[in-house]
């Protein structure tokens, strides 16, 4: 069983099998469409080309018209879907109509063969072989979807069993009451046989002001929180994107390996990191605000901080914390550091919008988050928060795709706002990368660097 969860979904033997049940699905239905009658004069090339050319056209009108509806009518996502992710769904949208097509016309005209029709198709036969041909092109799109996402790589990602697996936060990883603070880095001397890497656990951090029930926090403990004396380790929060889950950030953002990587660049030393749930569901969208929605914005700059600082042996001084995230949980940061500057002095922003947001339109979000009432979410937004307020002393590390012009373009424009507002600004392409988890997992190497200094934290 071990074996088939270790099987990778983004390369080698999966893949390519993937690649071949989709080339011989799609060669299948390509066979059949508009297969003339047996007796039909002439080449058959022709009339194929020209329900293929149709089917391919019907398809990408089909799936434009789903994507409006979705972005600009049901308001499924707040921005439109990457490219690459509507060509790959292209195949399978076609492969569909293809299969609508052969099924159709078989039982509209198949029965069981006869003595004069020995040759006429079974159609449940048929039906059965048309699915089996369908279901290898969907299979295809939805592996090359995730691979532009970078979400899932194992089958144990997509499966959930390796994060089913992260124990509980146990008493013996907390911080004992009325304990002193921890040695400082400066003074902490790395001991013999420090542990080759660091624990992942979980647990629930309660809304005891805020009232919000988030889903379960998963915390990274580095080789040097495991020591005794402990040091007192900086802090990173972290959101993850929405749709999504804290979860993602161990799946698609690779964080234990990331982080044990930098702490054995660092003498066993890396943050103390919290990703934290700031929606509730993976489709719940709270805006990281206090709104109509949730009380959210408190949820993450009271309940977190104080759990964290009751329960984890850490650093509690604001110069020693970020919060960061991708995508919706880049802009989460923003805010965060933004809102609340006295409790997250840093942040990492991977892949941020521009501003919070529920739906494509603007008023939309402010309808439903502040009842239509601009001028209470606009003073909630970073970039106007930057136009009235200074910032020195206090820092943030850009990172977006440089595969995604959309968000490359937000970056530009919340990077120099930041500049502008006084905060210690890096802004940097992702290179390779689209809007996906790869410019999280990449990134984060590079904007733990950045905040290194700040920390105190060195080679």
């Amino acid at each position: 069983m071990d074996f088939l969860e270790d099987l990778r979904l983004v390369d080698g033997p999966v893949l390519w099998i993937a690649w071949a049940a989709g080339a011989a699905g799609a060669a299948y239905l390509l066979r059949h469409a508009g297969r003339p009658r047996k007796d039909a004069a002439g080449p058959r090339w022709p009339g194929l080309l020209a329900t293929v050319a149709l089917v391919i056209l019907s398809a990408a009108v089909l799936l434009a018209g789903a994507h409006w509806l979705m972005i600009y009518v049901f308001s499924v996502f707040p921005g439109e879907l990457p490219g690459e992710v509507l060509a790959w769904s292209l195949p399978a949208v076609a492969a569909l109509l293809l299969w609508l097509m052969r099924v159709w016309r078989t039982w509209r005209t198949g029965h069981t063969p006869s003595l004069e029709h020995p040759d006429r198709p079974r159609p449940a036969r048929t039906t059965v072989l048309s699915t089996g041909a369908l279901l290898g092109v969907v299979i295809l799109s939805a592996l090359q979807t995730n691979i532009y996402f970078g979400l899932n790589h194992t089958v144990s990602d997509l499966l959930g069993t390796a994060v089913a697996r992260v124990p509980p936060l146990e008493d013996g990883l907390q911080r004992t009451p009325g304990a002193p603070a921890g040695l400082s880095l400066a003074g902490w001397t790395p001991p013999e046989g420090l542990p080759d890497g660091g624990l992942l656990r979980r647990a629930v951090i309660p809304g005891t002001t805020s009232g919000f029930q988030s889903r379960e926090a998963y915390i990274y403990l580095p080789p040097a929180y495991r020591t005794s004396p402990r040091p007192a380790l900086p802090v990173l929060v972290l959101f993850a994107g929405q749709p999504g889950a804290p979860a993602d950030w161990l799946t698609g953002g690779a964080l234990r390996s990331r982080m044990d990587r930098y702490a054995a660049e660092h003498r066993g030393v890396a943050p103390v990191v919290v990703v934290v749930d700031p929606n509730g569901s993976s489709s719940g969208n709270t805006l990281c605000m206090d709104s109509r929605i949730a009380r959210a914005d408190t949820f993450l700059a009271v309940d977190v901080p104080a759990w964290i600082k009751r329960t984890l042996d850490v650093n509690k001084e604001p110069s020693q914390w970020a919060a960061g995230g991708f995508s919706f949980g880049a802009t989460c940061a923003m805010q965060m550091v933004t809102r609340h500057p006295d409790i997250y002095s840093s942040a990492l922003a991977f892949s941020s919008e521009k501003e919070p947001a529920l739906a494509k339109e603007r008023e939309k979000t402010i309808a439903a988050s502040f009842n239509g009432d601009t001028e209470a979410f606009d003073r909630q937004t970073p970039l106007r928060i930057m136009q009235e307020r200074r910032f020195e002393g206090h820092a943030i590390y850009f990172g977006a795709g440089e595969r995604d012009p959309e968000f490359i373009g937000y970056m530009e424009i919340l990077s120099h706002a930041a500049r502008a507002a006084g905060f210690t600004v890096e802004a940097r392409p992702v290179s390779g990368a689209g809007h996906s988890w790869e410019a999280a997992s990449q990134g984060l190497p590079d904007g733990l660097d950045f905040l290194a200094s700040r920390w105190g934290i060195r080679q």
